[in-house]
């Protein structure tokens, strides 16, 4: 049976090129690495908000569905920056605004390994982000820390 074509939007691959910004994202970029590194170092939450477009949507395990907006992403990234120990990023790839990132900690004692996809919109703020995290032992243990909180912040009124 052939396979069914792919989604045309995937927001990622060479169908995303309308959304990747060209004249000086090589700045861009520089510029959101040196402010990502010190947020993350600091756990600096009010920062964390200001460099998440409005409109921000973020892929993490075990979530199938992206989650969107700054709300609930700056909560959701805040819970994890807060929840994993010893955080700290290694090799980084850039092409345009589309940027990776390798980063290693621990959580309940397990080290885990994983990589932030991250793609920039034109004004430099974050649009998308992918969180791959290996291994799934790791990854159990962060989102039994995780998900009874996301939970209780999902379930509050606006």
């Amino acid at each position: 049976m052939p396979r069914p074509p792919p989604p045309t939007d995937t927001g990622v691959g060479p169908g995303c090129r309308d959304r990747i910004p060209e004249m000086g994202s090589s700045e861009l970029a520089s510029a959101f690495l040196t402010d990502w590194h010190r947020i993350v170092a600091e756990q600096d939450l009010e920062a964390l908000h200001e460099i998440l477009a409005e409109d921000v949507s973020i892929g993490a395990p075990p979530y199938w569905q992206r989650l969107e907006g700054r709300k609930l992403v700056h909560h959701l990234l805040g819970l994890i920056i807060q929840t994993i120990e010893g955080f700290s990023y290694h090799r980084e790839w850039q092409q345009g605004g589309e940027l990776a990132l390798e980063f290693t900690g621990r959580v309940e004692g397990l080290d885990l390994q994983g990589i932030d996809l991250i793609s920039l919109d034109t004004e430099g703020s974050i649009a998308r982000l992918d969180v791959l995290i290996r291994p799934v032992n790791a990854v159990n243990a962060l989102m039994g820390i995780i998900t009874p909180q996301l939970a209780t912040f999902l379930a509050e009124p606006d």
